[in-house]
């Protein structure tokens, strides 16, 4: 990863939110562009029960 992201689940939802929200149409752009692993993100994110919702670009 190439991008200094929150280690805190709930804070990493905070900041992928926002970045999604403010910059990227989607979660592939978002990943490509800070060269972070999907896969991984998702599951960071699935251990709080937040999941992508890609109608709303949004981890909900």
């Amino acid at each position: 990863m190439n991008y200094d992201i929150p280690s805190d689940p709930v804070m990493l939802l905070s900041f992928i939110n926002l970045k999604l929200r403010d910059f990227y149409p989607s979660l592939d752009a978002l990943c490509e562009d800070l060269d972070i692993d999907e896969n991984s993100l998702r599951d960071r994110l699935a251990a709080i029960d937040c999941h992508y919702d890609a109608t709303i670009n949004k981890f909900i």
